[in-house]
């Protein structure tokens, strides 16, 4: 991880405004009550806060899936999942300056949007977390489409760019799922 680099402090600033707005929207999405939300067991780290394990190249984030277990009790009957969203600054950042186009806070919009997408289908039962190679690529088909309605809906200013960014992609996963 040394050598990669990290959100600054301003950058930083930006990120968290995305996600408070990313959980809005994908919590306004879903209908989910304030309550309901709080009980989805999530939590979105950077860089600076990742373990080695956690850190890829390439992907601009991941969702890792962690059973998580009150410590007062040794049961399995009182394990839970716990999905961490890692933000890949790294990725992040050089795509931002491969892209001049797109901007930071719609950017990690998306992203986050995204992540947060995917862990409310798995908590919801709506997809699993361990499906086959080709169901993950079709889940994600599935999830940008949804990003792209929320956050069309949420009319963010510079989002187009980001939608457009985004488009290059739709044709292998169209492809893919035309294939299903």
């Amino acid at each position: 991880m040394q050598g990669l680099q990290r959100f600054q402090e301003g950058e930083l600033m930006i990120v968290n405004e995305a996600v408070a707005i990313a959980e809005e929207i994908s919590s306004n999405a879903y209908k989910m009550s304030s309550a309901e939300w709080r009980g989805r067991r999530y939590d979105i780290k950077t860089l600076a806060d990742l373990t080695p394990d956690e850190v890829v190249h390439g992907p601009l984030a991941q969702i890792i899936r962690y059973v998580g277990r009150k410590a007062e009790t040794s049961l399995s009957s009182s394990e839970y999942d716990f999905y961490k969203i890692c933000l890949q600054d790294h990725t992040i950042l050089s795509t931002l300056k491969k892209f001049p186009e797109l901007r930071l806070l719609p950017f990690t919009l998306y992203i986050v949007t995204h992540e947060l997408i995917h862990v409310i289908r798995f908590s919801k039962f709506l997809q699993a977390f361990d499906a086959s190679a080709r169901e993950k690529i079709l889940e994600e088909a599935r999830v940008h489409e949804k990003t792209q309605a929320v956050l069309r809906l949420a009319q963010i200013p510079d989002m187009g760019a980001v939608f457009d960014f985004y488009r290059a992609w739709q044709g292998p996963l169209d492809d893919l799922r035309d294939m299903a």
